[in-house]
């Protein structure tokens, strides 16, 4: 009888089960031997199996909430990538669990397909499409304000380390601006039609912050090798754009950006984001937290097909019973503004129910059975 066949005699899970096999094929266990570590391996399941009526919210709210209290304040640089500030600690976690749009320090880990990964060389190509050049970086730029003219002066060897003709820098400086454009020597000369100050020194200003090539989102890329392969770090993100890249390996790519996740993969990814992050977050600060209640959060966070902040404009916030919204923030203004509406509070939840003192349906208080003692049989 094979591994296989063994635990299919078993209720057990199917990631429990691939586990186990993988285990038993890794140590070659004698058959006999395996059905005794699969039995107890099935009784150490069923004890850890949760009660009926177990408050699973609060042992989940316990679990992150008392690590969390060990947590730093403070932003640390990326571990082993000196040059990226990268949020860490207690802001990154409530960055995680507000669903914030705008993380303060957005950074993608992007691999490269299989045929360039071990080459430094393909991998700077790479960074090079990825990376936010603008046009100051590539050359020096003047205002004569006498003639009414912008001059650009390329800087060749910024060109060549960018891959960048000069041919290529005047078509993309020609389709940005309306102005006249000519080269006159070694300048690229804009001459401005509205002869007014301002338009000049906005033109300027676009000149100089315009994006030559890459991706305007992501202001860094650092080349990083692990293993035998090389791998890009960022700074900004911008998943949509980065997966068009050719030589990027999407199937592996990672952004800490959980929205952008949601708006370009769909809600099972970014729940799966908001579990990755938030393990990694805490980890990184030594702490152990039981994926089972992290996942318990990102599963309300992500219920409804769309993703929700822990807090009174998300899970918290949108609580039917009125009492339960009153007792997490805002008391005074969610009485007042369900007394107007006229709302009814049908005390079905647990918060509600401990504010006016009555039995909550939790653990033995959850079962309706009633034994009748007196016609019981001696």
């Amino acid at each position: 009888m094979s591994y296989e066949q063994l635990l299919e005699q078993y209720p057990f899970p199917q990631s429990i089960k691939e586990e186990i096999k993988e285990e038993l094929e890794k140590l070659k266990v004698k058959k006999n031997v395996a059905k005794k570590i699969i039995e107890r391996c099935y009784q150490a399941y069923l004890a850890n199996l949760i009660e009926p009526g177990e408050a699973v919210g609060i042992v989940a709210a316990q679990s992150v909430g008392e690590p969390g209290t060990q947590m730093t304040m403070r932003t640390f640089h990326y571990a082993g990538v000196a040059e990226l500030n990268v949020t860490l600690g207690l802001p990154r976690l409530i960055e995680i669990l507000d669903v914030r749009k705008n993380p303060s320090t957005p950074m993608m880990t992007i691999y490269l397909e299989k045929e360039i990964a071990k080459d430094r060389e393909k991998a700077r190509e790479v960074a090079n499409k990825i990376e936010a050049t603008y046009l100051r970086d590539l050359a020096d730029i003047e205002v004569d304000l006498r003639e009414m003219k912008i001059l650009i002066k390329p800087d060749e060897e910024a060109l060549r380390r960018k891959g960048l003709s000069l041919d290529e820098l005047k078509d993309k400086i020609d389709k940005s601006i309306k102005d006249d454009f000519e080269q006159e020597g070694e300048f690229l000369v804009v001459k401005i039609r509205e002869q007014s100050y301002k338009h000049l020194m906005d033109v300027f200003e676009k000149l100089r912050d315009m994006v030559v090539m890459g991706i305007k989102e992501i202001k860094r890329v650092i080349i990083r090798k692990e293993g035998e392969e090389y791998v890009l770090y960022t700074e900004g993100s911008s998943l949509k754009k980065v997966m068009k890249v050719k030589g990027v390996d999407f199937s592996r790519t990672l952004t800490n950006d959980i929205y952008e996740i949601y708006e370009v993969l769909g809600i099972e990814a970014a729940r799966s984001a908001i579990i990755r992050e938030a393990l990694s977050t805490l980890e990184e600060q030594g702490l152990e937290v039981d994926v089972r209640h992290i996942m318990l959060l990102a599963d309300v966070m992500t219920a409804d097909g769309e993703l929700r902040q822990i807090g009174r404009h998300g899970v918290a916030g949108e609580k039917q019973s009125i009492l339960a919204r009153a007792a997490f923030e805002m008391t005074v203004n969610n009485l007042l503004e369900a007394a107007m509406r006229g709302e009814i509070d049908y005390l079905r939840g647990i918060t509600e129910n401990i504010i006016i003192g009555q039995p909550i349906r939790l653990g033995t208080g959850d079962v309706e059975l009633i034994a009748k003692l007196g016609g019981m049989k001696k």
